[in-house]
């Protein structure tokens, strides 16, 4: 059977599960185990090279800088050149920095394997939800939409519980190894499968100023930006500092128990879909400020002396963080009037800034307040997200 084109996209709920598509979530789950891999490692880094939690913690915040810097390139990009070009360009490269991390003899060499891997995730995370908007109708885009985050959910568990397990059986470095060969495999995937949309040739440069100019100047895009930010800062900086959290005492965790931890991800499988279709009937923001409020629920059972606590705290986190991250992509690329490749790279830029910090401001607060610091820095967040989605809410 051929597979939809755009001009043909097909009915009903099944056509999220093409073969295309399939490829485009593969590529998805690949690229956000290659993010989160190192963050059941951290403190094997410490002891690897000596050095402290929030220095640690930079080998996640280096990756979310370089896609936050270069998300605003690869939109545009593939406005002109084609969003499949650009996807499987970008993820046939990832596949080199993923392996050669896994050979530093230095942890800067290390960050500097990871900066050239975010700079190689946004290809395809820039460019994703973009594609999905050119091949879907209207009526699909929420749905395909919220199955695209669930992707990236499977994948951040998949990264973080299959590293931790390798680092146990074999060393850190080996996990490096396994996902680099797991990306070559779906670039390939992609390469073959995907649907080729149709580039825009222009000016490329002066276009994509003018663009992302345009976006800029729109509150609405500029507010949804920024609850993307908080958004991620508050989930980064939670997983990335909950092995200090459970390796130490009380609960003296071995690592690959902590990364089992990373299973309440399983949250967002369930929930980002569900998102998707409810924003057909619920407003989007509507649905992000239900899902923040969630969110700081969860945060805050994290501060119970349980681990059954604990672990609740972390899927309630989970389901809320999903519910709200689900529909804020499609809002963006349903608010934005055109160059939507742009819209979703301006979006990506603030979200994996969000993350910048919160891969690294939450490990200061661990140092001196301990893990109830690290709830306290997150959860600022969380509120200046909610603040910011009740006034967009107003123009919207």
């Amino acid at each position: 059977m051929k597979e939809p084109r755009p001009d043909n996209p097909g009915r009903g709920f099944f056509f999220v599960f093409t073969r295309s598509s399939l490829a485009l979530y593969l590529a998805g789950i690949v690229v956000f185990c290659d993010l989160y891999l190192s963050q059941p490692l951290l403190p094997l880094f410490g002891r690897t090279f000596g050095i402290t939690p929030a220095t640690a913690g930079l080998s996640v915040s280096v990756v979310t800088l370089m896609i936050a810097l270069t998300s605003s390139v690869y939109g545009p990009l593939s406005d002109r050149l084609g969003r499949k070009r650009v996807m499987v360009s970008a993820l046939a490269a990832l596949a080199v920095p993923t392996a050669l991390g896994a050979f530093a003899p230095s942890y800067p060499l290390l960050l500097v394997a990871r900066a050239a891997q975010g700079a190689l995730v946004a290809g395809v995370t820039g460019v994703a939800v973009a594609h999905i908007g050119d091949t879907l109708p209207p009526g699909r885009i929420g749905q395909a939409v919220g199955l695209w985050i669930a992707s990236n959910v499977i994948g951040g568990l998949v990264g973080r519980v299959a590293s931790g397990w390798i680092a146990d059986l074999l060393d850190w470095r080996a996990s490096f190894l396994a996902f680099a060969a797991l990306t070559a495999v779906a670039a390939l995937a992609l390469r073959q499968w995907l649907i080729a949309d149709a580039p825009h040739p222009g000016p490329l440069a002066r276009s994509a100023r003018a663009d992302m100019a345009m976006h800029l100047r729109d509150p609405r895009l500029r507010s949804a930006s920024v609850i993307g930010a908080a958004l991620f800062f508050a989930f980064i900086g939670t997983f990335t500092y909950l092995p200090y959290l459970l390796t130490a005492p009380p609960y003296s965790l071995p690592t690959a128990l902590v990364g089992s931890a990373y299973v309440t991800y399983i949250a967002g499988v369930f929930t980002s879909p569900l998102a998707g279709r409810l924003s057909a009937r619920v407003h989007r923001l509507d649905l992000s400020a239900a899902g923040l409020l969630i969110a700081a629920l969860g945060l805050a059972l994290t501060l119970l002396p349980s681990l059954a606590a604990i672990l609740c705290g972390l899927l309630t986190l989970c389901v809320g963080n999903f519910l709200s991250q689900a529909v804020m992509p499609a809002h963006v690329n349903a608010t934005a009037a055109r160059a939507k490749g742009a819209a979703s790279a301006l979006y990506g830029s603030f979200y994996y800034g969000g993350a910048v910090l919160g891969a690294f401001l939450p490990g200061l607060a661990l140092s001196a307040w301990g893990w109830p610091g690290v709830v306290g820095a997150c959860v600022l967040g969380l509120l200046l997200a909610l603040i910011v989605n009740r006034a967009a809410r107003r123009i919207a």
